[in-house]
């Protein structure tokens, strides 16, 4: 038995809309998860980066604490290294104090970070 449809002056079928809404709403739902994605890519450099940077400069400190003679920067450098980081810049501030710079480069851009380390009775 066969079903005829009139179409009435003036009303347009309503057929497909569920189709094209289903496609708006994967590709907001994909939208969400890249940015969601790129935000935890951002906070992960920045971690990285703020672990290499505390890391150099405790290990420059150490070094200086250590009583070991020459600049702590190169030990500082060679840590921050090991934890996928890059060295922007480093200091010895005297007194057993060294303070870096580091730079961490990753997906979502490129994440900075400083430490200070030395001993207590060295206050700023």
């Amino acid at each position: 038995m066969k079903v005829w449809r009139h179409r009435v002056a003036g009303r347009r079928s309503d057929r497909g809309s569920g189709t094209v809404l289903l496609l708006a709403l994967v590709a907001v739902a994909l939208v969400v998860a890249t940015l969601l994605g790129l935000l935890a890519s951002a906070q992960l450099g920045r971690g990285r980066a703020q672990t290499a940077a505390d890391l150099g400069a405790l290990a420059g400190a150490a070094r200086l604490l250590a009583g070991q003679p020459g600049d702590p920067c190169p030990t500082a450098a060679e840590v921050v290294r090991r934890n996928g980081a890059r060295l922007s810049s480093c200091t010895d501030e005297g007194a057993g104090v060294v303070t870096v710079r580091v730079l961490v480069r990753g997906a979502a851009g490129s994440a900075t970070a400083s430490a200070r380390a030395g001993p207590t009775s060295a206050r700023r």
